[in-house]
């Protein structure tokens, strides 16, 4: 499934989607930055509440496949355009972070 097709599927509100064609293989969901680094695949779907441009360098060391900010967080001033700039897909939900990641299985 490509982040395009899943994004459409969950209703998430797109910040920046620069690779919409991306492969969607897996999730992964966390928000302790060095702990998703160690266990976050290539092509996962990360959902988090974390906001920070931390989350751009995070999602390039990992691979993630797109970034989806839970429970309505709103990504803090500037992470957009990062985001864009390291062609990192990155989306909202008003959703919590548990039936996000059970809907994001649904999906896969």
């Amino acid at each position: 499934m490509t982040v395009k097709e899943l994004a459409e599927g969950l209703a998430l509100e797109c910040v920046c989607m620069p690779e919409p064609d991306r492969e969607v293989e897996g999730g992964y969901t966390g928000d302790l930055l060095s702990w998703v680094m160690g266990r976050a695949q290539a092509g996962d779907a990360w959902i988090t509440i974390m906001s920070n441009q931390n989350i751009v360098a995070v999602a390039t060391l990992t691979d993630v496949a797109l970034i989806i900010l839970a429970e309505d967080v709103r990504p803090d001033p500037g992470v957009a355009e990062l985001a864009e700039r390291k062609g990192i897909n990155l989306f909202r939900s008003p959703e919590a972070a548990f039936p996000l990641c059970a809907k994001v299985a649904a999906l896969l």
